[in-house]
């Protein structure tokens, strides 16, 4: 017998069968019924019980892709795209308006050409085949077309009168017999021929999900016929007394109830276990062990991954359950598996970014095996280096899939997480019973709030030392709970459950394989490192001109000007306002003259209530059809900072892109500005809907945390609001990565060179298009502190160009908060003073000159390492490293560096070390490792593997091991990027405990469009081992400026010094052990630099 696919099916014209509903032949003679029943239910068996020695097809061959996984399934699927599925009941005795059909049966078509192919189920229907052969003898010979009518009654009439006398009336047992064998899935596979007995369940309880409530009933003696749905099997209440003892530990226990208003009553209802606990933040309900939601039916495997369906055995309370749920497997990598969980019979949502590659990297030495047990619901994910389980979704609590509620639980290996955001709190997760919601909201930071940003990606840091990373691709709003077990629990409203999950084992292997899913970072122009100015409500142009012109003066390292959106007519994008901001063109082009660039804001929301012909941006979106809908296909209409309404940009519609770059280029026309600010892109709205007519009722069984009390339509649109790409309510979490797409190719296109786009909103992908500040922090000393692990996180988040308001955007900072940030914030990779428009000016001349010398003095520092800056987004942009991380991605095994967030890395070799509380003037660092740290300015030894006391000073350390390329920025005048990268380079040698060194630069001009890519750049590796320092050029395809000094740490006395094997001159600061060497090295060729030491004088 030949195998048959088990997939739902579209019809194909050409097919000689048609896939029915057994209900279509509720009316057809007895005859019809009888033989459908006996071709649907001999296919089934067979499928089932002959197929059991070939459980795994190989058809596919060995060089088939992910996608051409042949599976077997059973065809006892619904035809129609119905979501709601009906479980056992007799054979058209359902109501049909309620109810679906219980399989689909095979009927052959009728055809009327001559070429008709032999019916391909004819072999297990003698019957069938027989009446077919009378037919087409007939249809040849009409004299006998009598006669076969007339055999054919005869032999319907005889099987009709004997199976009654045998069979009698069919009743319910029979049926469910019936039932048993054409859904094999419910039932084991027999060692011997197949039974047709099955266990008497004492007790159903059925299930409401209209009013998530339960009955009980009793199925013991009552005989009568009944509509019978699938419910909760519940065991009997010894049995299930049993089950629940079994959960002693709290810690254990998996939420069965996460909306509010658990009761003991509404928990046993849901078949769960209720018990009261001293924990206050642990469930009284929770899932009994042996929760099984769906039951396995088959599963099939080959080089690329593994496929495997699911039927539901049991309601779980929630609307529209999937009634086959199919888990697919792909090996994408070595180290990268993807686990999906859909619905095997009906489509659903998948958002279209991050724009995820479909062609992966060859197999050979995969890190990792799944683990799938076929007697239950679940999977296990499992490190083969080390055994170690990353991921253990069996016996949590099962599968919850339905339309509007996709939860799944998994036991972690480790307490230690980081990430889930965004958020404002320690970097290192609580695990304590915690649930973050993801909704990307318009709020300004605080601690439980979900915020501008939703990124469902966590690392997983081991006690070995080992790490592992989880992305949960999917953009409807979420929780993720988080338990001491250690455990964690998504619970998304919308879509699939499309896991990726990231082997390591190093922090930086997780983060560069997220990468490879979402996009590594764009490269940025070399300007966008440097310092950036702005403050919302400047007021007037000359205000403006007065803040840049003073901070220069004062010599504050500088490169940007921005302005917020006061510097538009009536708060409409793609204007200027023409009095306060008159000649804003022309102070453009100063402070390009001097070297410096232009950033504006761009918010999402255009003006509709200007009249026609007025406002461009209005009168071609309308006639381009680019505005987000209501449910009335009119654009819909809300307000933010217009004067009067605000219509938004649908960014996923085919001619947004086209729209939004031709409204850049018309303003860029008139204001020649450098980069794009985008804000209010989560979206928000002030009116928490529509500003005509009602949102539809969102009707979700399940509302996420914080957003339970205010709905999802809180200060953003509907969720009815109509996008090409779907919903609001599945693609709000995808608005402003779309916006940045269209940003980002908008800007390349307008100026030719690399753009510089920073975005509020955001979720996986963004930092492939786009930098990220922390949005409205407050001018407070908690958010000071709190800046650190929202930087770290964007850092895991593939977000490297990340900072925060330097002094705080939200009320008045004071000099010694804006000090202290400025000391902190000048590090930042994306380093941004800024403000609201009712605090007081905070740039740094406006403070005096406490702030002035401090930021000066730190933004020096900043660059002079920027070269150093430079090179890390290089390899962040081609090799998908950090450039800001924690501490323990360089030391993963030390544990005393996991919850440390005080403090922070820039790439491997620099640590930052900043002053963050009010009135301190020390701090306590901690310097791990087995080589020595080093002050970066005055080069003397800090701490080795120890914590220190050090002052404001000494915030910057390097650690042993690393050459450094510095830049010194000019002693007088201005300070830009430009006038300090012209300027001579310095190299900074700190060897480790062995005299080993090793660092590396990269330059290019700084702005053009894919210098890397066509070899316009230059990489250069510097090597020191003991006393000889060698350079190693790795491309040479531009220009780099010539070394002028090397200075060297941790040297006793120094005896030579030779250049190439030229002795040269040299300075020895004994104090400080710090040999430096005045040299004028052309770095177009490798060089050597050699010294030795008195003698008895060793390193």
């Amino acid at each position: 017998m030949p195998k048959i696919p088990y997939k739902v099916e579209k019809q194909n014209e050409e097919d000689d069968y048609e896939i029915v509903s057994f209900e279509d032949f509720c009316d057809k003679p007895p005859t019809a019924k009888e033989d459908l029943l006996t071709l649907n239910d001999n296919i089934n068996y067979r499928l089932f019980y002959e197929s059991g020695k070939e459980s795994k097809l190989r058809d596919a061959g060995e060089g088939s892709g992910t996608n051409e996984i042949l599976t077997e399934t059973s065809l006892n699927g619904p035809k129609a795209p119905n979501k709601k599925k009906a479980t056992f009941a007799p054979f058209c005795r359902s109501d049909k308006s309620r109810r679906v059909p219980l399989f689909s049966g095979i009927k052959p078509k009728t055809r009327t050409d001559d070429s008709m192919r032999e019916h391909r189920y004819e072999r297990f229907s003698s019957r069938r085949g027989c009446l077919n052969l009378w037919w087409e003898k007939g249809a040849a010979l009409l004299p006998g077309m009598l006669v076969g009518g007339l055999l054919c009654a005869l032999a319907v009439a005889t099987w009709w009168a004997v199976a009654g006398a045998l069979g009698g009336r069919w009743g319910d047992d029979h049926y469910r017999k019936l039932w048993e064998r054409v859904h094999p899935e419910e039932v084991k596979k027999p060692l011997t021929p197949m039974s047709l007995e099955k266990p008497v369940i004492t007790e159903y309880r059925y299930h409401d999900h209209n009013n998530l409530s339960t009955k009980n009933r009793s199925n013991a003696t009552d005989n009568t016929k009944k509509d019978v749905k699938k419910g909760f099997l519940v065991h009997s209440p010894e049995v299930m007394k049993e089950l629940c003892a079994r959960i002693v530990d709290d810690e254990m226990r998996f939420d069965c109830h996460p909306q509010n208003g658990a009761s003991e009553e509404a928990c046993v209802k849901r078949g769960c276990c209720w018990k009261a606990t001293d924990d206050p933040y642990a469930p009284y309900c929770f899932y009994p062990p042996q929760y099984e939601t769906y039951q396995f039916i088959n599963s099939t495997e080959n080089k690329h991954g593994m496929t495997v369906y699911y039927s539901r055995s049991c309601d779980t309370g929630y609307p529209e359950q999937f009634g086959v749920a199919r888990i697919d497997f792909n090996y994408l990598s070595n180290d990268i598996l993807q686990i999906k969980i859909s619905d095997a019979e009906n489509k659903r949502f998948e958002p279209q970014y991050p724009e995820v590659p479909t062609v992966y990297s060859s197999i050979s030495d995969i890190k990792y095996r799944v683990n799938v047990d076929s007697s239950a619901v679940g999977f296990k994910v499992i490190r083969n280096a080390d055994n170690v389980t990353i991921w253990d979704a069996q016996n949590t609590g099962g599968f919850i899939l339905s339309d509007k509620f996709l939860q799944l639980s998994a036991v972690l290996p480790t307490n230690y997480t980081y990430g889930i955001g965004e958020k404002q709190a320690s970097f290192l997760n609580d695990m304590n019973w915690k649930t973050h919601t993801l909704f990307n909201n318009d709020q300004p930071p605080g601690e439980n709030i979900h915020l501008y940003g939703s990124h469902p990606f966590y690392l997983g840091l081991e006690t070995n030392g080992n790490s592992h990373g989880v992305l949960l691709l999917n953009s409807n709003a979420m929780d993720i709970a988080l338990q001491p077990t250690p455990a964690i629990t998504y619970r998304a409203i919308g879509g699939v459950l499309n896991f990726y999950i990231f082997m390591g084992p190093s922090p930086e292997d997780v983060i560069a394989q997220y990468m490879e899913i979402i996009g590594k970072p764009f490269m940025p122009p070399y300007w966008a490192l440097g310092f950036h100015l702005c403050k919302y409500n400047y007021g007037s142009l000359n205000v403006t001109r007065d803040v840049w012109q003073k901070n220069r003066d004062a010599g504050i390292p500088f490169d940007v000007q921005w302005n917020d959106l006061d510097y538009m007519s009536k708060g409409n994008d793609f204007t200027y306002d023409k009095e306060a901001f008159a000649g804003l063109p022309d102070f453009v082009k100063t402070v390009h003259e001097a070297g410096m660039h232009y950033v504006i804001l761009i918010d999402p929301g255009v003006s509709a209530a200007e009249n026609p012909g007025e406002y461009p941006p209005f009168d071609l979106g309308l006639e381009m059809d680019v505005f987000v809908k209501n449910s009335t296909d009119k654009p819909f209409v809300g307000k933010v900072w217009n004067r009067v309404s605000t219509v938004w940009p649908d960014f996923t519609h085919p001619n947004a892109s086209a729209y939004w770059k031709e409204m850049m280029s018309d303003f860029h026309r008139k204001v020649n500005y450098d980069g794009a600010w985008i804000d209010m892109n989560e979206p928000s709205n002030f009116l928490s809907g529509s500003m005509y007519g009602e949102c539809s009722p969102e009707d979700l069984p399940y509302k996420p945390q914080s957003i339970a009390d205010n709905g999802l339509k809180h200060k953003t649109l509907c969720m009815d609001a109509k996008h090409f790409a779907g919903s609001h309510f599945d693609v709000h979490n995808m608005y402003a990565i779309s916006e940045a797409v269209a940003t980002n190719a908008a800007l390349i296109e307008i100026r030719g060179k690399r753009p510089l786009t920073i975005s509020r909103g955001s979720s996986p992908g963004m930092g492939h298009y786009a930098g990220h500040w922390s949005g409205d922090v407050f001018s407070k000393w908690h958010d000071l502190k709190a800046s650190i692990p929202q930087l770290l996180s964007f850092s895991l988040f593939g977000v490297p160009l990340m900072g925060s308001d330097i002094c705080g955007f939200i009320g008045d900072t004071t000099p010694e908060l804006c000090k202290r940030w400025m000391q902190l914030g000048a590090f930042y990779p994306f380093s941004r003073n800024h403000n609201s428009d009712t605090s007081k000016p905070q740039d740094p001349v406006s403070l005096g000159p406490i702030v002035v010398e401090a930021s000066k003095r730190a933004l020096r520092m900043r660059y002079r390492l920027l070269p150093y800056y430079y090179t890390l987004f290089w390899r962040a942009h081609t090799d998908a490293t950090t450039v800001a991380r924690p501490l323990f991605f360089e030391f993963p095994k030390d544990k005393r560096v996991y919850n440390i967030d005080t403090q922070f890395m820039i790439g491997e070799h620099i640590m930052i070390s900043a002053i963050l509380d009010e009135g301190a003037n020390t701090t306590n660092a901690f310097y791990p490792g087995p080589n020595p740290w080093y002050d970066l300015n005055t080069g003397k030894q800090l701490a080795l593997n120890s914590w220190k006391t050090i002052n404001d000073e000494e915030t910057v350390a390097v650690k042993g091991g690393a050459i450094l390329p510095l830049q010194d920025p000019p002693a007088k005048g201005p300070v830009t990027t430009g006038n300090t990268r012209s300027l001579p380079i310095q190299l900074l040698l700190v060897p480790d405990t062995a005299g080993v060194a090793r660092g590396e630069l990269y330059w290019d001009d700084g702005d053009s469009l894919n210098s890397y890519e066509e070899e316009k750049y230059s990489h250069i590796i510097f090597k020191l081992k003991e006393n000889e320092l060698s350079s190693f050029i790795q491309w040479w395809g531009y220009g780099v400026p010539a070394i002028n000094t090397i200075r060297v740490l941790a040297q006793n006395l120094i005896k030579t010094v030779t250049v190439n094997n030229v002795s040269t001159s040299f300075t020895y600061d004994k104090p400080t052990k710090v040999l430096k060497i005045d040299v004028n090295i052309n770095l177009d060729k490798p060089f050597t630099v050699k010294w030795t030491n008195k003698a008895s004088q060793k390193i």
